[in-house]
C-alpha cells in the first residue's frame, strides 16, 4: 500500500468514525482497519489484524471473488490456505486471484494431511501425508503449482502427528526456507511442548523457527490459555486463532429450540454441524451466548463482532482468522475492527466462559501464593521459608 493510499484510507476512516452506530459512552472507539498491519511473532513480516481463511473458497467462484476483492480493497493482505481445502481447489482459486498482486499479499498454506486419503476414489499414497521430509517436499511443490507462485510466505505444519522426530521436521523446514520456496514457518494444532522443543532446537542450531501458531480459540474453547499462550509468549510466537465463532454457534442464529432435535451426521461433510450440535448440549455454552448477545445489544454491534473482539483483545493474539463465504459476512466481520470492548465487558465474558473444571497441574497454580508468598516474594525469615518448602513437598 502506497503512503498516499494509506493517508487517504485513514482520512476516510476518521470521517466515518462519527457515523458509527454507537450510543453507549462505555465503548472505547478505535479506528482499526485491515491496513493497520501488525508483526507476526519474532519476524518483520507485516500482516493484517484479521486473516482471511480460504477453507470454504472455491466452490462458488463468483461470490468468492467478491469476498477476496472487498478484503483486498480494504487493505487486507493475509490469506490462509492449506493443501486439502476443497481438495486443492481453494489454492487454485487463490493462485488465480493473486496472480497480479503477488508482491502485495502474504500467502500461507499447510501440509500434513493426506489428500489421497480424503479425495473419493483416489489411490492411497501412504507418504502423501505426515510431517516428514518427503511429505513436505511433495506437498510444497504441489501447492506452489496450484498457487502459481514461486514461494510461500508462511508454511504451516498443519498438525503435530506424533510420528516424525522434531529434528527431522525442523531441519526439513529450514531446508525449504534456505531453498527460497518458503520464507517463514509456523505450526498449527499442536501441544505446547512441541513449540518449546522445536524453537529451542532451531535457535541452538541456527535453523528457521516457528513464528506463528494457528490454533482453535473462542469463548467456548479456552484451552489455549493453559500453557500454549505462555509458550508462545516465551518464544515470541504470534497466535492466529481459528474457530473464532465456534462454527457459527456464537453468531446468535441458533436457539435452544432450533437445535433441540438436531441430529449429527456420519461423514466429514457434517463436521461443522456436528460441532454446533455438541456445543448446544452444554448449558454453559448457552449462558455464554446469552452474555455475548447482551453485550451486542449494549454496544449496538453484532454477536460476531463481540466474539471476535474478545479474542482480539487477549494477550498474544496477532490476527484472528475469519472464514467469510459471502461479502456480507466479511463486511460484518470487518466491523469488529471499529471498536473495543470495555474492561467490564471483557470481565463478564471471561467469567461466564471460565472452564468449570481445570485439569492438573493448572488448578494447582492458583494456590501457589499460599505456599510461596505473594509476588514479589517478601518472606525473609528462614523458618517461614522452611514452612513453605515443607508444605509444597507434602
Amino acid at each position: 500500500v502506497h503512503v498516499s493510499q494509506c493517508n487517504k484510507r485513514k482520512t476516510a476512516k476518521i470521517q466515518k468514525i462519527s457515523e458509527m452506530a454507537q450510543d453507549s459512552t462505555d465503548i472505547k472507539e478505535t479506528i482499526g482497519a485491515l491496513d493497520d498491519y501488525v508483526l507476526l511473532g519474532r519476524s518483520g513480516l507485516r500482516i493484517s489484524p484479521l486473516c482471511l481463511g480460504t477453507l470454504g473458497i472455491g466452490s462458488n467462484y463468483e461470490e468468492s471473488k467478491k469476498v477476496f476483492d472487498h478484503y483486498y480493497e480494504k487493505g487486507g493482505n493475509f490469506f490462509d490456505g492449506a493443501n486439502i481445502y476443497n481438495f486443492g481447489e481453494s489454492e487454485r482459486f487463490l493462485g488465480g486471484y493473486i496472480a497480479d498482486k503477488r508482491s502485495q499479499v502474504v500467502i500461507s498454506t499447510k501440509y500434513t494431511f493426506n489428500l489421497t486419503n480424503l479425495i473419493p476414489n483416489a489411490k492411497f499414497n501412504s507418504n502423501a501425508g505426515g510431517n516428514h521430509r518427503r511429505s513436505l517436499v511433495e506437498n510444497l511443490d504441489e501447492s506452489l503449482k496450484r498457487l502459481g507462485t514461486g514461494y510461500i510466505d508462511l508454511m504451516y505444519v498443519h498438525s503435530w502427528e506424533f510420528r516424525t522426530p522434531i529434528e527431522e521436521v525442523m531441519r526439513s523446514l529450514d531446508d525449504v526456507v534456505r531453498s527460497g520456496k518458503v520464507l517463514y514457518i509456523a505450526i498449527s494444532n499442536t501441544p505446547s511442548w512441541v513449540i518449546s522443543s522445536a524453537n529451542m532446537m532451531a535457535d541452538l542450531r541456527g535453523w528457521s523457527r516457528f513464528i506463528g501458531l494457528q490454533t482453535r480459540y473462542n469463548l467456548l474453547e479456552r484451552s489455549l490459555e493453559y500453557d500454549l499462550q505462555s509458550a508462545c509468549a516465551e518464544f515470541d510466537v504470534g497466535i492466529i486463532p481459528w474457530g473464532c465463532v465456534a462454527e457459527g454457534f456464537l453468531t446468535g442464529k441458533h436457539t435452544r429450540e432450533s437445535l433441540a432435535n438436531a441430529k449429527k451426521g456420519d461423514d466429514l461433510s457434517n463436521l461443522r454441524n456436528n460441532l454446533v450440535i455438541s456445543a448446544a448440549e452444554n448449558e454453559q455454552n448457552w449462558e455464554i451466548l446469552d452474555e455475548v448477545i447482551a453485550i451486542a445489544v449494549e454496544t449496538k454491534r453484532s454477536p460476531v463482532q463481540v466474539a471476535l473482539n474478545w479474542i482480539a483483545q487477549k494477550p498474544g493474539i496477532t490476527s484472528p482468522l475469519i472464514g467469510a463465504k459471502t461479502k456480507a459476512q466479511l463486511v460484518e466481520n470487518l466491523k469488529a475492527l471499529e471498536f473495543k470492548l470495555t474492561p467490564e465487558q471483557m470481565a463478564r465474558l471471561d467469567a461466564v466462559s471460565a472452564p468449570k473444571e481445570i485439569p492438573f497441574p493448572y488448578y494447582f497454580y492458583s494456590n501457589l501464593e499460599n505456599y510461596v508468598g505473594a509476588y514479589p516474594f517478601t518472606h525473609k525469615r528462614s523458618e517461614d521459608i522452611e514452612i513453605c518448602v515443607y508444605v509444597c513437598i507434602l
